[in-house]
């Protein structure tokens, strides 16, 4: 069995070679971005080869170090090779996109995609025999010499046996209880047991390898979740998934440690650690808390009211913690199935699920008790036109937008709002730059003219995404000029009220501070066609003469911690703006809006989502969903909110107590287990 194992991984490799240059779908010329891909076939071919060595020696054939290796180097392969099939066939869904082909064909640093269906097909030729051979190499020991398996990878339980299968199921659990391809609403309830199977293998394994499965549940989840952002730029989905391979090795290495060293409560280390996990990936230039597990449940309104108190994170603890409960039992079983071994332990199951009631329960009390705090203090209503015009500045002409985005406001001001929204950079040409220039020499400034004369015309206060700019000079007197991703308040007059420079920007798509330190890198993102922003530098509160509000831009709103900021400095409502046309899917909208939910929720105010191509949704402060577009359509949606007295909520208050007392949780419960083992030392 193991030389038709050897032989598949060598010509599995060969034919995938010979694909690239004499197959249907030729390669042509080389690049320097193919050669990953060659450097998985030469690791194919010369494990195949090794693995022939192996069987031709008798003392390495009888070795249990050379049987180990039998056993653990398909799933190392595996990984790589799947992991970069996934980034293959995701990328393929960039070849029908106008702009990714225009810049292919003028900037040279692409290979010209010829359509998705094509792409996808190449992907599945190239990568599938070495993920065939690795799919026999990794299935045959395990059917055929089980037993022996396991004695090799020192361990006595089943389940060792099919651990990387195990992780890539609860990678793909956790994904899909998220909006997904599967299901656009979600399918939440998996979420409450979609880290058993990793729980268990981490159990159940080595220290080394158990670091090593986190981080590759860390790498596929985050392939699955995000698949989207391969129709971002070219640049953006690799990197994230570079970013959380690190991000889940350093958390796994200290966090399966704790496990370990742990005895006294150990199955709470995992919950703890998720939460300050979370929390610090949601801080800094590198900050992305897309997928915070608690998100996954913005259905569940009972149980999201735990926002209010400690944001998100305390969904998040409550998702964990069930799934630790249901994993410690689901071992017990194992192990007592496997070696006769001592009876489940059923307290842990019972204190997670003690604190998910609880947590419902005081839930449904919050919702009655905010309904009825509502109709006491409301004081009036503001109607809101938000404005969804389906279209993507990279893809449609700027006319033609404005056309659309007139033509609904237009339709919008017939409901007589307050205040008429735009989404993200829904009129492009920069307004302050063209607004100085002729409108008889430059088309932009001809665009920018007819903009404000028909804001005025409309007489309706407006709020719309656009570019911002200003000049600074250097100390050698050389003038630079820096670009803002902006949003800005015009009155009903035609005056412009006030802007609002976006604070936390993409990393390395949108914003990149290391110009200095790392040129090449800086180099490398602008030749793959980046277009970078500067940071705004202060918050802003829009002043309506009903309603005070904040515009977080896009992204920003997905982070507890700024836009509690905004709230906490006087915004009686959140209005974010973003433009997630780009994606070609409504998964990523559809996850954008769960996330940024929850800030309605953890702030008590109202959220109004204007998107260039949906969700524009409204959301009262309890997270319910009042109204939204449909995706992909032309469309305006009238809110009427109301407006009570202010009243800010414990979150807003204190802010993120929640991730540091679970860091000091943590520290506890490591000096009681060392303080335990000094006393049973004695």
């Amino acid at each position: 069995m193991l030389y038709a194992v050897a032989a598949l991984y060598v010509l599995a490799s060969l034919f995938d070679l010979a694909f690239c240059f004499w197959g249907p779908y030729p390669l042509g010329s080389v690049a320097w971005t193919d050669a990953p891909y060659f450097a998985i076939i030469a690791l194919h071919f010369a494990w195949g080869i090794a693995v022939f060595g192996l069987l031709a020696s008798k003392r390495a054939r009888g070795s249990k170090r050379s049987w180990t290796w039998y056993a653990r180097m398909p799933e190392l392969l595996g990984a790589v090779t799947l992991a970069f099939f996934l980034f293959s066939y995701i990328y393929a869904l960039n070849a029908n996109m106008d702009y990714a082909q225009l810049f292919a064909a003028t900037s040279g640093n692409l290979r010209l995609a010829q359509d998705t269906r094509e792409e996808r097909i190449i992907a599945v030729l190239r990568y599938m025999p070495m993920l065939f051979a690795g799919a026999a190499a990794y299935l045959g020991p395990r059917i055929w010499a089980g037993r022996a398996l396991e004695r090799t990878i020192r361990s006595p339980r089943r389940l060792t046996r099919w651990s990387f299968v195990l992780v890539i199921v609860s990678a793909f659990l956790s994904a899909v209880a998220f909006p997904s391809f599967i299901s656009l609403e979600g399918i939440g309830f998996l979420a409450f047991v979609s880290l058993v199977p990793l729980l268990l293998v981490i159990r159940s394994t080595s220290y080394g390898w158990a670091v090593f499965y986190g981080t590759i549940y860390g790498v596929f989840n985050v392939l699955v979740l995000n698949y989207w952002l391969g129709t971002f730029d070219y640049v953006t989905l690799q990197i994230t998934t570079v970013a959380f391979a690190l991000f889940f090795l350093l958390f796994m290495l200290p966090t399966v440690w704790l496990s370990r060293r742990i005895r006294w409560g150990g199955f709470l280390v995992f919950p703890l650690a998720g939460v300050v996990f979370d929390y610090v990936r949601s801080l800094g230039f590198l900050g992305y808390p897309w997928g915070t597990m608690g998100a996954s449940q913005y259905g569940f309104l009972p149980l999201i009211q735990t926002a209010s108190l400690a944001g998100v994170w305390g969904v998040t603890l409550v998702v964990l913690l069930v799934n630790a409960g249901v994993a410690e039992v689901a071992y017990d079983v194992l192990i007592q199935r496997t070696v006769g071994f001592r009876r489940p332990r059923l307290a842990p199951l019972y204190l997670s699920l003690g604190v998910l009631l609880i947590c419902v329960l005081g839930g449904s009390v919050s919702l009655y008790l905010q309904e009825q705090r509502a109709r006491r203090t409301t004081r009036g209503e503001v109607r809101v036109a938000l404005i969804q015009q389906n279209s993507d500045p990279r893809k449609h002409a700027y006319s033609r937008t404005f056309d659309s985005l007139r033509s609904l406001s237009d339709q919008a001001a017939v409901h007589e709002p307050d205040l008429i929204v735009w989404s993200e950079t829904a009129f492009v040409p920069n307004i302050r730059r063209w607004s100085r220039e002729d409108p008889e020499v430059y088309t932009y400034a001809r665009l920018v003219r007819e903009f404000l004369e028909y804001q005025k015309e409309l007489g309706r206060w407006l709020l719309t995404g656009n570019d911002d700019y200003e000049l600074v000079s250097g100390p050698d007197g050389a003038v630079e000029r820096y670009d803002y991703n902006a949003t800005v308040l015009f009155a009903p007059d035609g005056r412009r009220i006030e802007t609002y420079r976006k604070l936390h920007l993409v990393p390395f798509t949108e914003y990149f501070p290391f110009e200095e330190t790392f040129p090449r890198f800086y180099e490398l993102l602008a030749n793959f066609d980046v277009y970078l922003w500067e940071p705004g530098d202060r918050r802003v509160i829009f002043d309506h003469p009903e309603l005070s509000f904040a515009t977080p831009i896009c992204f920003e709103d997905v982070f507890p911690s700024d836009i509690r900021r905004f709230v906490r400095d006087g915004a009686e409502a959140l209005v974010t703006v973003s433009n997630d046309y780009w994606s070609q899917t409504p998964v990523e909208a559809r996850q954008h809006y769960i996330h940024s939910l929850f800030r309605a929720v953890e702030n008590r105010v109202p959220l109004l989502k204007a998107g260039a191509s949906g969700f524009t949704s409204y959301v009262e402060p309890t997270g319910r969903l009042v109204a939204g577009l449909p995706y992909y359509q032309e469309a305006y949606l009238i809110a009427d909110v109301p407006i009570g007295q202010p009243r800010l909520a414990p979150y807003t208050v204190a802010g993120d107590w929640l991730p540091l007392a679970a860091a000091a949780a943590l520290f506890a419960l490591l000096l009681i287990s060392l303080v335990r083992d000094s006393e049973l030392g004695k």
